[in-house]
């Protein structure tokens, strides 16, 4: 589907901040991966789900019926620029460290951040095979995934565990000491490398929005 076509049903679409030009190429669209050799992170691709980011498990994301030909389902985490989510609903969606430390992204048709959030500076920067994303903001050093097991409030922050956590769920946090993390303990989380594929994309296969 035409970004053409979109402007039908939303014509103010083009206008509103953070959404996909229509005469913008895709150049500054990139998926996201983790490197960090020998752990359980490595190569687990960045997902958006429940206004979080995460390493591994499924992107959540919405279209609405009356939309003809819109990606229904897709498992695809696509960012553009430096801080956005690649998206066609009207607003875009924006991408934010909230109060506790966690990657986050604007909930649709809203771009309320909350207070104490940090908006940057996200960097982009492209690379022949691999590019790098990375967060400055808050003297944080890129990236880190925190376990977030089932139980994760079970897990207090004083209790000795005799044994390494293991999870399938990891949620990204900018790389801060003070993060709240969901076992209450940072030495639990990997930093990580933030690798950036490059996508040339066309608005048919992006999501229209991530929920």
């Amino acid at each position: 589907m035409k970004v053409s076509a979109l402007l039908s049903l939303v014509p103010l679409a083009a206008a509103l901040p953070g959404s996909r030009p229509t005469t913008k190429e895709s150049g500054g669209a990139f998926g996201v991966t983790a490197a960090r050799s020998g752990s359980p992170i490595h190569f687990l691709p960045l997902t958006a789900s429940g206004s979080k980011f995460w390493l591994g498990g499924k992107s959540q994301t919405y279209c609405p019926a009356v939309v003809p030909n819109c990606a229904q389902t897709t498992n695809d985490t696509i960012i553009f620029g430096q801080s956005a989510l690649d998206v066609v609903v009207p607003g875009g969606q924006r991408i934010y460290v909230d109060r506790a430390g966690a990657l986050s992204f604007t909930t649709p048709h809203s771009g309320y951040i909350p207070p104490g959030s940090s908006q940057g500076p996200f960097k982009y920067t492209p690379g022949q095979s691999f590019g790098t994303w990375t967060y400055s903001g808050q003297g944080a050093s890129g990236f880190m995934a925190c376990p977030a097991p089932a139980n994760s409030t079970a897990v207090g922050r004083h209790v000795r565990r005799q044994a390494p956590l293991r999870t399938d769920r990891w949620q990204v946090f900018a790389a801060l000491q003070n993060a709240t993390v969901p076992t209450g303990n940072v030495s639990d989380c990997l930093g990580f490398d933030a690798l950036a594929i490059g996508l040339n994309i066309s608005s048919d296969h992006l999501a229209w929005e991530y929920i």
